[in-house]
């Protein structure tokens, strides 16, 4: 069964940094766009940033500048590094992939559990 387990959530004063690492596991052929989104409290989910298979990024408005996401094709991992962390950046942060696995031999989205950050003084 393929799934994404991420890591590195956590709590940090404003203007400090974090790293969100995510990793897929079980029999995986292909991965093509990962990313990253979140979730606030009471809000929908959103945006953080992808990354294509060949390193094409695409970022949201409010953290352009901020987090750089980057990817590792061999260990089909992904992450987020996140600079200059504001409090309204305060969410679950959810991994996402689009995975081709070895069965059933079609790509599906699939989502990691959601890891907690937490930015306040």
């Amino acid at each position: 069964q393929v799934q994404l387990v991420e890591s590195g959530g956590g709590l940090v004063q404003p203007g400090g940094s974090l790293r969100l690492s995510c990793a897929a596991s079980g029999s995986i052929v292909s991965i093509n766009t990962m990313g990253w989104y979140r979730q606030a409290p009471g809000k929908g989910r959103e945006l953080v940033a992808t990354i294509t298979r060949g390193g094409g990024t695409n970022y949201g408005d409010s953290v352009k500048g901020r987090f750089t996401i980057s990817r590792d094709n061999a260990k089909n991992t992904v992450s987020l590094e996140m600079n200059s962390l504001k409090p309204e950046d305060t969410a679950v942060y959810y991994c996402n992939g689009n995975i081709l696995p070895t069965t059933p031999y079609r790509y599906r989205e699939v989502w990691g559990q959601g890891t907690l950050v937490t930015v306040s003084s």
